[in-house]
Order: structure tokens, then C-alpha cells, then sequence
């Protein structure tokens, strides 16, 4: 299979990166030629993380060229992987250029985190054939995928999208209905904005709340979401056991938790109080953040097996 991933950013680098691990031939377009270097060294980076996670393309380039220009990049692709900047007069300008080129069955599949499958659809003539599918920070490692599809979209474009993501190793959701910002990033902002509160209030310091969250219900994220875990936690009583125990709690925190401007206070208070890190300390800390990812996810893979570098047919 053919894939084309438009936009070259930190995003689109780790889509490529997924890609050619899975086996699949990969043309990237980025406006700015020196993203071919950043995307070569991206690959080559990431070879250890993604063989440790059985892909046994990891770090190849052979399938992979890039170009400057979207229509050469389209020209051929069953699937094309949009990952341009947050502009929405960009996502359109881009669109209306690939479209005429694009291959009758393939599929346009967004990586926007803000924009709404609404916006995107107006600038295409068949509205169906885009879909969002927004992938979570590092996607070449982060199993989750965003899937959302609605009125205007067929519906067999929508199963078949959750299955390509699936056969590269995925966990696709398939969003039901547009909201800004999806499901995964609306919960860590109002997680985040809890966190901010709760510094200024001098409950704890930033480093001490990230700690608390590490080593405390974030060890328990990667096993069970929320409501499956608070229906543990009660035991045959399940999830409205929970409620009736705790219920009445988890109300009153409801009520008290705080509201946060990121204005210029709340940006000074940060600065203050969160020290930042150089160059060198970010890439250990990726670097560690990706080897523990791997075993995390290695570990789960045995409990639950997920078939890597599976190919599908395009769509019909």
C-alpha cells in the first residue's frame, strides 16, 4: 500500500516512522525541503523503540522519498495521512489542490486536534472520502487513534479506517459525535486545569502534583479507565456500588475544583515554579518516556494480541 503523509511536523515525522515500520511505501510532503533530513533522522531514531515493539520494518527507508510538492506526493496513495499545521484556510488551500489528483478510492485521514470534521469537509466535493483521525503524542508509539466519520461519510469508509489502524498495531475509538479537541485531549486539559488550580492554591507544587499523578492513578490509566476501575474498587457492587459509597464525595469535589485563565498570572506562576530543561536533559527524558512506553505496551501485547504489519486493500 501507498500512503502520503502531508505535513512533515513532529506529527507527521512519527506517522512516517509508523508506516515504514509496518512495511508500507511512504511519501512525505512538507513545504520546507529540509524536513526530508528531520524525517531520515527521525526514522533512523526511532528503529529501536518500534523493533522492541515487533515491527520488523523499523527504521528502513527504502520505501520512502519525499517532495515539495502535494500532488506528486497524492499521486498514487490509497490512504493520505494529513498532518499540516492547525490552519484551517491551509487545510482547505491543500485539499482543494489534492483532490482532482487523488486515486477514486482513497481516503483522507486528518490528524487535527482542534479543528472539527465539518470544517475540513467543506473544501472537498465528496465530503465522504475525509475522515479524523487524530492520533495520540508520539502516534508512532501511543496506541490510541481518534476515529470520526459522520453523516456525510460513508460508513464503510469508517469500519475500514479502524481496521487499517488496527492491522498497524493500533487502538482506534470511533467518536459518535464533533466535539473540539476529541475525547483524550479534553480530559488532560481539564486534568491539567486542576493541577494549575491546585499549585496556586499552594496545595502542592507543580513537580510534587506531577509525582502524585506518576506514581499514583496514572500507573492504574494504563490497565483501566475510569469507570472500570471504580467498579473494581467496589466489588460486586460494581460502578453504582461505587456511586452510592462515594458518590456524594466525588460531588463535592465536582463542585471545588478550580477554573484557570492561562492568562498572564497563571503563565508567570508556571514560570516561577516549574523548572524547564535544556536540549539535551528533553531528549533522555523522551528517550526514557519511549523505552518505558515499549514495555508497557510489550507487556499488555502479551495479554492481549494485537497483529503488527498486517496489510489491508484499499478501500472500496
Amino acid at each position: 500500500m501507498n500512503i502520503a503523509v502531508l505535513g512533515s511536523g513532529t506529527i507527521g515525522q512519527s506517522w512516517c516512522a509508523l508506516f515504514l515500520a509496518a512495511g508500507y511505501q511512504v511519501t512525505a510532503f512538507d513545504p520546507k525541503a529540509s524536513r526530508e533530513t528531520e524525517i531520515r533522522e527521525f526514522v533512523s531514531n526511532s528503529e529501536a523503540p518500534l523493533r522492541a515493539l515487533g515491527y520488523s520494518h523499523a527504521g528502513s527507508l527504502t520505501d520512502f522519498c519525499f517532495t515539495t510538492d502535494a500532488v506528486k506526493a497524492v499521486e498514487g496513495a490509497q490512504v493520505v495521512q494529513e498532518s499540516a499545521p492547525e490552519n484551517l484556510a491551509l487545510k482547505k488551500q491543500l485539499y482543494r489542490l489534492i483532490e482532482p489528483v487523488l486515486d477514486p478510492k482513497s481516503l483522507v485521514l486528518s490528524s487535527t486536534s482542534g479543528l472539527t470534521l465539518e470544517m475540513l469537509q467543506t473544501s472537498f466535493s465528496d465530503p465522504s472520502r475525509i475522515l479524523i483521525a487524530h492520533p495520540f503524542n508520539p502516534p508512532h508509539l501511543i496506541p490510541l487513534v481518534e476515529v470520526l466519520g459522520n453523516e456525510l461519510t460513508a460508513p464503510d469508509h469508517i469500519r475500514w479506517t479502524l481496521s487499517f489502524y488496527e492491522c498497524l498495531g493500533k487502538v482506534p475509538i470511533e467518536l459518535k459525535k464533533s466535539i473540539p479537541g476529541h475525547v483524550a485531549n479534553r480530559l488532560q486539559a481539564v486534568l491539567w486545569q486542576e493541577v494549575l488550580h491546585l499549585a496556586k492554591e499552594g496545595v502542592a507544587s507543580l513537580s510534587d502534583i506531577d509525582k502524585a499523578i506518576v506514581n499514583g492513578p496514572g500507573l492504574r490509566w494504563a490497565i483501566c479507565g475510569p469507570n472500570q476501575l471504580f467498579s473494581l474498587a467496589a466489588g460486586a457492587e460494581g460502578l453504582e456500588g461505587f456511586i452510592d459509597h462515594l458518590g456524594p464525595s466525588f460531588q463535592d469535589w465536582w463542585s471545588e475544583a478550580g477554573h484557570v485563565e492561562l492568562d498572564t498570572d497563571t503563565r508567570q506562576f508556571i514560570k516561577r515554579n516549574y523548572l524547564s530543561v535544556d536540549e539535551n536533559e528533553q531528549r533522555a527524558i523522551k528517550a526514557y518516556r519511549d523505552h518505558l512506553i515499549c514495555k508497557i505496551l510489550n507487556e499488555k501485547k502479551l495479554e492481549n494480541s494485537v497483529l503488527l504489519g498486517d496489510h489491508l486493500d484499499p478501500p472500496t
